[in-house]
């Protein structure tokens, strides 16, 4: 059987959530015993320089990426139509497989449509109508999604796998040293933007440093994106996108990770926080409390108050902080990139 993979995401640096879960699903799926009597075709725009098993081919298609996926792989497919189509975001392209399968990651636009332009907000929705008609079988990451594609677009619940990310994490003892805060912090993951709730999490640690005077730092990690207005304080310290083993070493040596998003369709960065032992204060909506399991403190994301006291209780209760750590690393454990590589495989050939 030959399956093709839109592959584009797996190749781009840096790697957040798509990028990341695109590159470890086809780095398991070389790693598959039940793999190697497939013929694996990864479509790309660009070659990279990666060592691949013999069954699997690297296939440059040449085209500006905006267009990409509906005018150059949509041509490759009128050609050269695979057994089956795999589609690791929400985007089909019109010409494809009967036997296609699309990743549809999260549906926040539908609950923030305010925080999209309208063009792109348009073309969000048309597309994962379009993949969710037309695809055979749609994979969600989480129960939550599975649960909005059905709210949302009417999605028979039977068309619909949940197959869980994975999570990968380095030897500890492998971690090269880094110039760490001077002072204990607080850390957050995440692009800096309205829906991940990065205004509320800045005005809970203000209110959290007037009302217990600690020396805590908090420290952001990712770009900026939209909605992110907020006057930070002088303790508060933007770091940027961070190459791994800095990331690594921040999340092992926080008093707390704090993401009180309002959506997320996974959420990676709860699982490295607590595969590497660092407690998590998260949001009690969307897939985060199934996500994280009983190894976090869940709030209220619109509630400051329950964020300052997460921050509080993490930091005071010794007892409860031992508890989320051990909690987290046996959570974190149901996690896994070569499950999910078997199960997209599954999916594929069934």
């Amino acid at each position: 059987m030959t399956i093709g993979i839109n592959a584009v995401a797996a190749f781009k640096e840096p790697r957040t959530g798509v990028e990341e879960y695109t590159h470890q699903l086809i780095k398991h799926l070389t790693m598959l015993e039940g793999a190697r009597k497939h013929r694996f075709v990864l479509y790309n725009n660009h070659f990279p320089q990666i060592d691949l098993p013999e069954n699997f081919e690297l296939k440059k298609l040449r085209w500006p990426l905006p267009m990409w996926t509906q005018i150059r792989l949509a041509g490759e497919m009128a050609i050269n139509k695979p057994d089956a189509l795999f589609i690791p975001v929400h985007v089909l392209p019109l010409i494809h497989p009967q036997n296609s399968v699309v990743t549809i990651q999260g549906l926040e636009y539908e609950y923030y449509p305010e925080l999209y332009p309208k063009k792109h907000l348009i073309y969000l929705r048309w597309a994962t109508k379009y993949a969710s008609k037309n695809a055979r079988k749609i994979i969600t990451p989480s129960e939550s999604t599975k649960k909005d594609l059905i709210k949302f677009y009417g999605i028979n619940p039977d068309k619909i796998k949940i197959v869980y990310h994975g999570i990968e994490i380095p030897d500890e003892k492998y971690l090269r040293p880094v110039e760490l805060p001077q002072k204990p912090f607080f850390l957050f993951i995440g692009r800096l933007e309205s829906k991940k709730n990065i205004n509320g999490l800045i005005k809970a640690f203000n209110l959290f440093k007037k009302k217990y005077q600690t020396p805590h730092e908090l420290i952001l990690v990712g770009s900026r994106g939209y909605g992110y207005e907020m006057e930070k304080g002088n303790d508060i310290i933007e770091r940027g996108y961070l190459e791994e083993n800095e990331k690594w070493n921040l999340l092992k040596n926080a008093d707390a990770f704090v993401l009180p998003s309002f959506y997320e369709g996974f959420g990676f960065p709860i699982l490295e926080a607590q595969a590497i032992g660092c407690p998590v204060i998260t949001s009690n909506i969307s897939s985060m409390p199934e996500v994280a399991g009983q190894g976090a403190i869940l709030v209220e994301p619109d509630n400051v108050e329950q964020i300052v006291q997460g921050m509080y209780k993490v930091i005071d209760d010794k007892e409860l902080r031992k508890r989320l750590i051990a909690e987290g690393k046996k959570n974190a454990r149901r996690f896994s990139w070569h499950k999910c590589a078997q199960e997209t495989l599954e999916i594929l050939i069934e």
